[in-house]
């Protein structure tokens, strides 16, 4: 039996490929809105892929500008998000020593040190920038967030590429059961939209080659669907202690009640089921439930020909075929590092609202996928609990499972 005190969800930060913020996130998820379009910049001309899923606003533009110039991009919208859910959770009063961050990326500041080499290779040394260092880390982006709360309970960043956002959730809710914390600031930031970036992955088969008609691209368990679009972004989650939370009378958007992190150690870029289902199944087991109590699956569901019928195929062995299925990677593309903070945010709000966003694109469910994929209109009901999945290269497997307040 698991005797952990609840561990609960008071704030959520978010700036996608479909708004700037996580209400204008939410919106777009639940009118099928589509942030994937046509890169048409000089720099993507000659690309094999120009189809990705951009932010709608700068971000230099929702912070000061001078503070903006010292951070990469990837840390300019962890910002961003953790400010919105710390503003939304209400802004805690906890001591320095008790609140911790834990941020993750699949690629840190790649943007820094792929424009910072252009520098040196054109410039020399002398013309590098001072903040290069600090803009290109991994932990940047933690790092700053925990100075710009005064978080001294730990800064934390695990690195496992597609995973690492919900890899976040997953340790802050650690933290927070080993009486190491009592609020965490957790979740996960991606921005390397780039020629570079671009190239690797499209070289490796793993994007979509079409651009025909760019918002039908990104099509999770589709029978048509031929790779997944790029997107950047971040989503922030506010856990708390549930005895911290009520003392203080915080709203409470529901409770992350498990997690589980496994590694396949098999193939660096191949989905595996059994590793899949083994972090299904332990995330269940640390929430105390029981594969009947999951209502709703968020899917990880990258819209990859292997990868979407590898989890299929996990999910329908570890739950079974009644839960209700998305996949919001249709709207919002592959948000890499942040996409499972963002999956486990998306999760949260169709428990608590009571509906669940259909999977944009889907026309024609690909035969091997046995499960109630939602599509062409919201799914409304009642679920008590959800399983979100997160999957990365490197044999990476998160699985978090969250409940209604």
């Amino acid at each position: 039996m698991n005797d952990h005190e609840d561990v609960v969800v008071t704030g959520l930060g978010a700036i996608t490929p479909l708004g700037a913020d996580a209400a204008s996130t939410w919106s777009g998820l639940l009118t099928g809105k589509s942030g994937v379009s046509l890169l048409t910049e000089e720099w993507a001309a000659d690309l094999p892929v120009r189809v990705a899923a951009g932010l709608p606003v700068d971000p230099v533009s929702l912070l000061d500008r001078v503070e903006a110039r010292r951070l990469d991009r990837c840390e300019q919208l962890a910002l961003i998000s953790s400010r919105e859910a710390w503003r939304d959770a209400g802004t805690p009063e906890v001591e320095p020593e008790r609140l911790a961050v834990v941020i993750g990326t699949g690629t840190g500041g790649v943007l820094t040190t792929l424009g910072q080499d252009d520098t040196y290779e054109k410039s020399g040394a002398r013309r590098l920038s001072p903040y290069a260092v600090p803009m290109l880390m991994p932990n940047g982006p933690a790092a700053w967030v925990s100075m710009d709360l005064g978080a001294r309970g730990g800064a934390r960043t695990p690195v496992s590429a597609c995973a690492s956002g919900a890899e976040a959730i997953a340790m802050g809710l650690d933290l927070i059961r080993a009486g190491r914390a009592d609020v965490v600031v957790a979740g996960g930031t991606e921005a390397c939209l780039h020629p570079f970036t671009l190239a690797a992955f499209a070289q490796m088969k793993a994007l979509s080659p079409q651009e025909h008609d760019p918002e039908t691209v990104s099509r999770p368990f589709d029978a048509d669907r031929s790779g997944f679009v790029m997107g950047e972004g971040a989503g922030v989650l506010v856990l708390e202690r549930a005895s911290f939370a009520r003392a203080r009378q915080a709203r409470v958007y529901g409770a992350v009640a498990g997690a589980a992190v496994t590694s396949s150690a098999d193939h660096i870029t191949a989905s595996d089921v059994a590793g899949q289902v083994r972090a299904i199944e332990t995330a269940l087991r640390d929430a105390d439930l029981g594969p009947a109590d999951i209502g709703v699956v968020h899917a990880h569901a990258t819209s990859t020909p292997s990868g979407d019928l590898a989890e299929a195929e996990a999910v329908e062995r570890a739950v079974g075929t009644h839960a209700v299925v998305t996949a919001t990677k249709s709207m919002t593309g592959h948000m890499l590092g942040a996409s499972g903070a963002v999956g486990a945010m998306a999760a949260l709000l169709a428990l608590r609202e009571g509906v669940v966003p259909a999977t944009r694109n889907l026309e024609r469910l690909d035969p091997g996928v046995g499960l109630d994929v939602v599509a062409g209109a919201n799914r409304a009901g009642s679920w008590d609990a959800a399983l979100a999945n997160s999957f990365g290269f490197g044999g990476h497997n998160v699985s978090l499972i969250l409940k209604r307040p």
